[in-house]
Order: C-alpha cells, then sequence, then structure tokens
C-alpha cells in the first residue's frame, strides 16, 4: 500500500488499480515540479544566446521534456530518439539498438539529451557516443532521476534532479510493463524483484 506520508492530493491522483501495488512516494509531485523550475532556469542561463536542441529518449523522458521545455525560456527545438536495451525483462543486457532515429541532423548545433533515469548508464553510454559520432557543437545530459550505486560506466551529468534509491521505481513517465507512466509523482512498485533484493 502506498506509504501515509503520501500527501492527500498524491493518494487521490493514483488510479485504484494501482493503489494496491505502491510502496512509498520516493519524489513527490511539488518536489518534481519545483526540481524540473530550477533545471530550466539553470539551462536557461547556460544557453543564453544559442538554440539548443533538446533530445527526449523515449519513451519515459518525454514527460519530463514537456515540462522542461516550458522552463527553459530560450528558443529551442525538440528531436526524439528510441533505444532498446531493457525488455521485457527491466534489466539493461549491454546490446542496444535504435528502434526510432533523430528526424534532424545535430551537426554544430548545442544538444541536451533529455533522460527521465540513469540506472546502469550502459544505454546513455552507447547513445551519447551514437550523437558524438554526428558532430553536434556540444552534447550534454539533463537527468531527472539517478540511481545510485548502480552505474557500470561513468556518464557526466551537467543538469541532475534527483538521487534515488535502487528499488523499482515508477511514475512521472517510468513504467512497468507500459503502466504506471501517467502517475504524477514517483513511488516504489511494491512486489518487484528489483525491490525485494535492494531491501534485503
Amino acid at each position: 500500500m502506498v506509504a501515509r506520508s503520501c500527501v492527500e492530493s498524491e493518494l487521490e491522483a493514483i488510479p485504484v488499480e494501482y493503489r494496491d501495488q505502491l510502496d512509498e512516494v520516493v519524489v513527490s509531485e511539488q518536489d518534481i515540479h519545483y526540481k524540473i523550475a530550477e533545471l530550466g532556469a539553470q539551462i536557461t542561463g547556460d544557453y543564453q544566446g544559442k538554440q539548443p536542441i533538446l533530445i527526449g529518449v523515449l519513451k519515459g523522458a518525454s514527460v519530463f521534456l514537456a515540462d522542461l521545455s516550458r522552463k527553459i525560456h530560450l528558443p529551442l527545438r525538440f528531436d526524439f530518439i528510441a533505444v532498446s536495451s531493457y525488455g521485457s525483462a527491466t534489466k539493461t543486457s549491454g546490446i542496444v539498438r535504435i528502434l526510432k532515429d533523430l528526424d534532424h541532423e545535430i551537426e554544430d548545433q548545442d544538444v541536451i539529451v533529455v533522460e527521465d533515469i540513469i540506472d546502469s548508464g550502459l544505454t546513455l553510454n552507447y547513445l551519447l557516443r551514437y550523437l558524438r559520432a554526428r558532430r553536434p557543437r556540444s552534447v550534454e545530459v539533463c537527468a531527472l532521476f539517478y540511481k545510485e550505486g548502480r552505474q557500470r560506466v561513468e556518464i557526466p551529468v551537467k543538469y541532475e534532479g534527483f538521487r534515488i534509491g535502487p528499488e523499482f521505481v515508477v511514475g512521472y513517465g517510468l513504467d512497468y510493463q507500459e503502466r504506471f507512466r501517467n502517475l504524477p509523482f514517483l513511488a516504489v512498485l511494491a512486489d518487484h524483484p528489483e525491490t525485494r533484493n535492494a531491501r534485503r
């Protein structure tokens, strides 16, 4: 069940079908909104006089990118890329396939890769090498959630939101079998192997 620490508005936002599957709320809706405003202000300051391209990593980052872009007070463009690495097992294999490539060229452009969560870092590491091969002027990473202690490669993250524990989390674009993406906060999925292992 969802922990009592959830604020009332968050409890009301949970679809009835999800309530028994969730544990505590890790990051509240309000905290997410505050952090995104902070990240947007930082990016706005850093890219004055430039027109960055936000590249969202589908599907999870789509919610974050939509909210973040409205807090960046600059002319900018969107593009999206989809990669396959998790599959149904929810664990990174290290083998990455491009499912949807960019629609536009990024050569000599300032690119910000927008990620929902960094776990092992393997997928993002591959993606950064793939994008840099297209010769953009610059490439930075903006990630809303960062799982501590799970990284297998070091990823430079210039714009970082929240550091979280190793439990399996859902909400705010993050899913389990394509469900839970529409939750406005981040919560632990109670009955999942990663959650059980993290709490032993």
